[in-house]
């Protein structure tokens, strides 16, 4: 830890970084302010209107798109203005994340304080935010076109991207944390595994349901509308059939809702079966708080579909998938090396 230390820091202070950058983009789309910037200008864009002539330019190229035309079409510019700030604090700590992760990864690279797999994995890295950078004009692209609304498909592909990088930039940390490996019980890394599969799946379908508004409706816990476990919009409202599970409203969210039990019952056999092994200080520390946090999302989950996604609760949902997976990720990393 000690010779690595500042590149630990560094990659520390990257997940720290896209975890605020997930937190406001979860603002961003929870306040519909996601295409109120429909252009993209990559230095010129950092910097937002800076006069009144500047706010009525960007509001007028705002007016020229369907988001404007067929749902904001009553809004003034200070309505504008305060959707267009989160936009931009968005797109603007995505460049700042850039910056962070480039010009030390230079510094870090010349100097040979990087060994030749942390190169490696940090090439990676650096392709995997390239990669969302693109995802996302990919995904606001999708809503200037005929619909006031981003394409859910690429919406999941843009926040899982988000969650895929922070995951990997806290395991090549923990490569340099912990870089001696010891002996490890396969059974249990390969459960954890299917655990963590089984994480992505469901904050898949939650970006689903967020791009699709899925949490609007069916505001009733633990059954469906009607008293129904399964309601019957579940599989009426697309054809074919199976279509009603990635695409429609009902039936993306009956995916979210009942893959939770899914995700608390992995974690919780999990830690029962670790409860027959002999385990580290840091293995354990893992468990516990895995086990805690599976619970407080689940509760959260709970709270945001019955009060119908308030703004505070819907953020709070995604933050604690975030650490949900930083706790799986930590969990899986202590029982592989």
């Amino acid at each position: 830890m000690k010779k690595n230390k500042y590149v630990v820091y560094w990659l520390l202070t990257g997940c720290f970084l896209i975890f605020v950058m997930v937190l406001v983009g979860g603002i961003t789309r929870l306040t519909h302010s996601g295409l109120s910037i429909s252009d993209y200008k990559l230095i010129q864009g950092t910097i937002p209107p800076m006069n009144e002539q500047e706010w009525q330019e960007a509001f007028e190229l705002y007016k020229q798109y369907p988001e404007y035309q067929k749902l904001n079409n009553h809004f003034g510019i200070e309505e504008f203005k305060d959707i267009y700030f989160w936009e931009w604090l968005h797109r603007v700590i995505g460049r700042f994340i850039g910056v962070v992760f480039i010009i030390p990864f230079l510094y870090f690279l010349f100097t040979k304080k990087l060994e030749k797999p942390t190169v490696k994995k940090c090439l990676v890295l650096l392709f995997m935010g390239g990669f969302q950078g693109f995802l996302g004009w990919y995904m606001v692209k999708s809503g200037l076109v005929d619909r006031p609304d981003v394409s859910h498909f690429r919406l999941a592909a843009h926040l899982t991207t988000a969650f895929l990088t922070f995951a990997y930039s806290l395991w090549v940390a923990l490569d340099l944390i912990y870089p001696y490996k010891k002996e490890i019980n396969l059974k249990i890394r390969n459960l954890i595994r299917v655990g963590l599969v089984l994480l992505l799946l469901q904050i898949i379908w939650g970006a689903f349901v967020a791009g699709l508004d899925a949490g609007f409706i069916h505001n009733h816990w633990p059954l469906m509308s009607d008293g129904k476990l399964i309601h019957e919009t579940v599989y009426i409202e697309q054809q074919p059939v199976i279509k009603n599970f990635y695409e429609g409203k009902s039936g993306v969210q009956f995916v979210h809702r009942y893959l939770a039990y899914i995700v608390v019952g992995i974690i919780a056999l999990i830690w029962f079966r670790t409860r027959k092994i002999q385990r580290t200080p840091l293995q354990e520390k893992g468990l516990q708080t895995l086990l805690a946090l599976v619970f407080i999302q689940f509760v959260l989950g709970v709270l945001t579909l019955i009060y119908a996604v308030p703004l505070w609760l819907g953020i709070a949902h995604q933050i604690g998938a975030f650490f949900l997976l930083a706790a799986m990720t930590f969990t899986l990393h202590r029982f592989s090396k």
